[in-house]
């Protein structure tokens, strides 16, 4: 992490960030610790592949959750509610699932329900047949496991999930992934529904068991968002829905200052993904006219791309020219765009033409790489949010350079550094546990092999009962202060990247397939475009800083 040992605050003086098209000097970008000073280790970029951002041409971005970054406590919420309502109106799941779906979940009681946003997190792991949601280390392990809201102990956890032959994948189809903020409320409505089915006999049909129940509501989730209404939302309060952020223009900016294409590839349609642009970029109607002033900041704009899909170049979607004014979509030749049939096509199709940023529905990589003239796909960075959906897909099958936003990230690490005491303290006792279990084999060891008279053997006796004793104190002062710094992060599941004292399989996940990851997306703009980003020791990246620094 570049070997900041703390919580520092930027220089400001040394990234100036000026509002777009106002005429302001070149930008100076800040290439810590080049300049000298420390950047908030919250704000920070963390390496776990050396990247030489010399060698990228083209820097790429998701738009959901990447470039926009929702509030949970109000969009999540609306998913969530937006469920609930879909689900109790029966003629309008019955269209979409048949009647039967409406079975248990017409009911009054799902009404008076609520949703508490805080309390799942990214990298839990459903288990659709026995109702459980299960956070697990990299080795695949269950650290933590609740059945709906209902703590398992050591004991059912190990017999359930430890006492196999086979360790068991945890992938589909017995399993869902929880791997994108997106998918929170939905575990909540499950968790909810197992407990409701649990406590009340006899209210839910005894067909319907733990995995049709999560089939259900991942498909009225699915209803929810498809259907408009979430986005409806959104786009008549943006501000409401999605934090602002100012640094994103001037981030833009100085990355095409430096002479970098940079592209958008969001599955949102382009109605929708012009009004979020815009929101963030500050732009507005003008006259009562849309405004498009965010296009000046990207190469190529595709919408509406249908990842993963579209990371395979065996995908064979069309691509189709979007008329930003309207909207319409126009047909080209592989990015190329085709004369069109008729007087208004052929207006649109010159209108077209004359914006400064190609923007685009469908179509895969293939045609990206084309329109950007990219000749390696080792010259793209691509910045998105869902491990599966964004990095897997475009680090592995393409090999793109990519960097990760986790947005948990900024608490994770200010409470990695407020409880740095804590963490030497159970480093502590770990070695002391270590220690007394060592001298007491060796005591055992004296009594059964070396033969001791009897005031010996007394002596040694008296000795190990005391180590003991000793033991146990320190098992228990450990096993509480673990506990209290499980909770200081997060109540139910403890830290996003750690389990105990392995790295969670998410963090597993970030280590595998990202290069780079950060909070937020802009936080690029807090480095030199050109900067080489080198990883440091071989704990998680984001810890280095803090346990660098003598922990």
């Amino acid at each position: 992490m570049d070997g900041n040992n703390g919580i520092g605050v930027h220089d400001q003086s040394l990234v100036d960030l000026p509002a777009a098209g106002n005429g302001a000097k070149p930008h100076v970008w800040s290439s810590f610790p080049e300049h000298g000073c420390k950047t908030d280790i919250r704000k920070q970029i963390f390496c776990n592949r050396s990247l030489n951002m010399k060698n990228i041409v083209a820097v790429g971005f998701d738009m959901d959750y990447t470039l926009a970054q929702y509030k949970p406590e109000t969009f999540e919420s609306l998913a969530y509610q937006g469920t609930i309502k879909n689900n109790n109106d029966e003629n309008a799941v019955g269209d979409h699932f048949g009647k039967g779906f409406c079975l248990f979940y017409c009911s009054p009681w799902l009404l008076n329900w609520s949703f508490d946003w805080k309390y799942m997190v990214r990298g839990l792991v459903l288990d659709k047949k026995r109702g459980n949601i299960l956070k697990m280390d990299r080795h695949k392990y269950v650290k933590v496991a609740y059945h709906g809201f209902k703590e398992l102990s050591k004991e059912d956890k190990v017999g359930t999930y430890g006492n196999t032959l086979v360790r068991d994948s945890f992938d589909e189809p017995d399993y869902a992934l929880i791997d994108t903020l997106f998918s929170l409320a939905e575990a909540y409505l499950f968790a909810q529904l197992v407990d409701f089915k649990d406590d009340n006999p006899g209210k839910i049909q005894e067909s319907v068991d733990y995995a049709r129940m999560y089939k259900d509501v991942r498909a009225a989730v699915d209803l929810c968002h498809r259907d408009g209404t979430l986005k409806q939302m959104v786009a008549k309060d943006p501000k409401r829905y999605i934090n602002e952020d100012p640094s994103i223009v001037p981030m833009l900016e100085m990355l095409r200052e430096s002479g970098r294409a940079t592209f958008l590839v969001t599955n949102s349609l382009w109605d929708y993904t012009n009004i979020v642009m815009n929101f963030l970029s500050g732009s507005s109607e003008v006259d009562g006219s849309k405004s498009f002033a965010w296009l000046q900041y990207f190469d190529v704009v595709i919408t509406g791309s249908a990842k993963p899909g579209f990371f395979h170049e065996e995908n064979r979607a069309n691509l189709f020219g979007v008329v930003p004014e309207t909207g319409m979509l126009l047909n080209t030749d592989n990015g190329s765009p085709m004369p069109q049939v008729g007087n208004i096509s052929a207006r649109l199709f010159t209108e077209q033409k004359n914006h400064a940023c190609q923007v685009f529905q469908g179509g895969n990589v293939a045609h990206l790489h084309k329109l950007l003239s990219i000749e390696s796909s080792s010259q793209v960075l691509y910045v998105g949010d869902h491990i599966y959906g964004d990095i897997l897909r475009s680090k592995k099958v393409l090999g793109w350079r990519t960097m990760l936003v986790i947005p948990e990230l900024e608490k994770e690490v200010q409470l990695l550094w407020e409880s740095r005491d804590t963490r030497k303290e159970l480093q502590f006792l770990r070695s002391e546990r270590d220690r007394i279990e060592d001298e007491i084999h060796h005591l055992k060891w004296s009594l059964k092999f070396k033969n001791p008279d009897g005031d010996a053997k007394q002596k040694l006796s008296t000795e190990l009962e005391k180590l003991e004793l000793e033991r146990e104190s320190v098992r228990l002062s450990h096993q509480e202060a673990q506990r209290k710094l499980h909770q200081k992060f997060h109540e139910p599941w403890g830290q996003l990247l750690k389990t105990g004292y392995q790295n969670s399989r998410f963090a597993h996940q970030v280590e595998r397939f990202a290069c780079l990851y950060s909070s937020q997306v802009s936080n690029l703009a807090l480095y030199s475009p050109d900067k080489y980003y080198r990883p440091s020791e071989d704990f998680m990246q984001h810890e280095f800083g803090i346990v660098g620094s003598g922990l």
